[in-house]
């Protein structure tokens, strides 16, 4: 019998065919599926490449970010510790679709004397052994890390999660905006220095991206030599070269960080900004006019961010918004103001700041008209961005978070979804429920000015009290010794702005106690106008906080020495006692008009700048039962 090898031939083929389907129906779903995934960009440090921001991979990213302040402020710490975990709220922050946070500090921050305070270690269902132990000393409730180390805390965890950092160097001190990003206090070669110490304490973390090196440079009216210019060639004015010195300081020590540069407010020829020398003026920090002939030089290329500033009506009443062809009008401002630099594929443009409470129709126009030009649905083709802010308690513009710091305000939220971008495929980790309310110490004011105002935030009015106005009378004094004094500082120094914060500490050197609700405290104080005026309390350590005390304003008729008003502070039943040889704990209020305008301080009667530290103080009076017990009245 004759051997067909043709037929042998055939019958192998078709096995070997077979075999390779079998095999291919095998590894098809895996390849299927990795072909299908997203190639989601971010990894690695980041760089530029005309107007986009890369990834490590040269895959194009977009910063698509929320402010998170309160490092900035007396608190030394993020705000709203006092209310939850700080992993909660970075969990939060993903799971909406932010990928970057701006984290706002003050040179003070590093300070030795600076204690981070007004955060909670109360347990919570999450957290049964107490919120943010991380941010303390071995874990121990009430004792804080310094400050420095809770922002490594914070960023080793938002990283972990995926989420990036821009460090931005917001004021000096604690207590205000400065022109200059140096003062008497605090040197250019100390800011420099920090901005090293951070670039290189950060190396090799690729969860920081960058250092904003400082927020919203202005001009002084009438006194250029106190304010920032651009370009003018003064090097103890001139924001250009302070932000190439400083940018190349923390290049030398670390190459991969970008370098946020924001604009100054007033830019005219030759670097003037007098507008009656030609200049035009726009928002704090958000003229960049002058990069197109003045432009940043960086010795590491590839690195430079411009980062302007937008605000809307509701912060200040500029005259683009009064236009007829409002907001028609807006997109060739921004072109001229620093859109240009992204057009022209410059570089890359992120707006760090912009926000509202949307109070007005006009101010959701303006949101709308702003997400449309930075590239709405654009994905990373779109401009940068980090909205002001995450907190609710921005006295101009609130947060994404609502009173509560934990609920979203929606209608901001979605406005800004259409410009998100995710950088890992997003659906962060389960947010866990937030625990009980503390509150924390003053934030920083905004002070309105026809040309270009401050964008630094106050606290939110959350749940403001409008309260009434009587007309006292004089109180009678009690007779012997007091058993109780009264304690003040001067939260705020500043004489002149739209907030008047006076804190209070009751002390018993009695030997009974006394229960707070017998207790009224008075700031003898003088409103200037007619507004009424509102009152906070923003973080109060006695039984219940802020919900056991309330505010009342009292017009004082006739008018006495350095007082037309005073605000008393009085307590409910809820709010305990105070034990023998104890003290109430610190009472931290604010007050100012519903206008917001400006209070001049100077020669009121209470008032006392030098006062920083708790001490007794007998211009601030104390009453029991209606009776004067510390203090004298004006």
């Amino acid at each position: 019998m004759k051997t067909n090898h043709k037929g042998k031939l055939f019958r192998l083929i078709v096995l070997f065919m077979l075999l390779a389907m079998v095999l291919g129906s095998l590894a098809s779903p895996a390849s299927a599926t990795s072909s299908s995934m997203p190639n989601y960009s971010g990894t690695g440090y980041w760089h530029t490449s005309g107007n986009k921001v890369l990834d490590a991979s040269n895959q194009q990213v977009r910063i698509a970010g929320i402010n998170w302040f309160g490092f900035e402020t007396g608190n030394y710490a993020p705000h709203g510790l006092w209310s939850r975990d700080y992993r909660d709220m970075l969990n939060q922050i993903k799971s909406l679709g932010y990928n970057t946070i701006r984290l706002p500090f003050s040179t003070q921050l590093f300070d030795a004397g600076s204690q981070a305070n007004s955060i909670s270690n109360a347990p919570t269902p999450a957290w049964p052994q107490g919120m943010n132990l991380p941010l303390m000393v071995n874990g121990q409730p009430n004792n804080p890390l310094p400050p420095i180390q809770i922002m490594d805390e914070l960023i080793r965890y938002g990283g972990s999660i995926g989420l990036r950092f821009i460090l931005d160097r917001h004021r000096p001190d604690s207590g205000a905006q400065s022109p200059l990003w140096y003062t008497a206090q605090y040197s250019e070669q100390r800011w420099i220095n920090d901005w090293v110490m951070l670039a290189r304490r950060y190396a090799g973390n690729t969860a920081v991206v960058g250092a904003d090196l400082h927020n919203e440079p202005h001009h002084v009216q009438g006194n250029p030599a106190a304010g920032a210019c651009w370009g003018c060639g003064n090097t103890a004015t001139d924001w250009r070269l302070a932000a190439e010195r400083a940018g190349n300081a923390i290049l030398a020590a670390n190459p991969n960080w970008l370098i946020f540069v924001e604009g100054v407010d007033c830019f005219g020829p030759g670097g003037v900004t007098e507008p009656a020398q030609g200049a035009e003026c726009t928002w704090w920090g958000g003229n960049i006019m002058g990069a197109r002939d003045y432009p940043v030089r960086l010795n590491v290329a590839n690195r430079l961010v411009y980062s302007p500033h937008e605000y809307d009506n509701g912060v200040f009443a500029q005259t683009w918004f009064s236009d007829p062809t409002f907001p028609n009008n807006m997109p060739a401002l921004y072109d001229r103001w620093w859109g240009y630099l992204h057009k022209n594929n410059v570089a890359p443009v992120m707006l760090g700041e912009f926000g509202s409470r949307l109070n007005d129709p006009q101010d959701t126009l303006w949101l709308n008209s702003l997400v449309t030009y930075l590239g709405r649905n654009t994905g990373a083709n779109g401009m940068g961005w980090t909205f002001w802010c995450w907190n609710p308690n921005s006295g101009d513009t609130g947060g994404i978070l609502n009173d509560d710091w934990t609920t979203v305000n929606q209608t901001k939220h979605n406005l800004l979804v259409p410009m998100q971008f995710p950088l890992d495929g997003g659906g962060g980790p389960t947010i866990t429920p937030p625990g009980p309310t503390f509150t924390p110490t003053r934030t920083p004011t905004r002070t309105n000015t026809p040309v270009g105002p401050t964008l630094t935030p106050t606290r939110t009015p959350t749940g403001p009290t409008l309260t009434p106005t009587r007309t006292p009378t004089r109180t009678p004094t009690q007779s012997g010794t007091a058993s109780l004094k009264l304690q003040y500082r001067a939260a705020d120094t500043n004489a002149g702005d739209n907030q008047i914060k006076p804190h209070f500490n009751i002390v018993n050197t009695g030997s009974s106690s006394v229960s707070l609700s017998e207790l009224k405290i008075r700031y003898w104080f003088t409103r200037e106008g007619t507004a009424n005026q509102n009152f906070w309390c923003d973080y109060s350590a006695i039984t219940g906080s802020c919900g056991n005390l309330s505010g009342t304003f009292v017009q004082v008729s006739p008018a006495r020495t350095g007082a037309n008003f005073y605000l008393e502070v009085s307590f409910t039943t809820g709010a305990g006692s105070i034990p023998a040889g104890g003290r109430s704990g610190e009472i931290q209020t604010r007050f100012a008009k519903t206008d917001w305008s400006n209070y001049t301080e100077t020669g009121d009667y209470s008032f006392d700048p030098t006062k920083t530290s708790f001490a007794d103080w007998t211009h601030v009076t104390l009453y029991r039962n209606g009776v004067l017990i510390w203090g004298t009245e004006p």
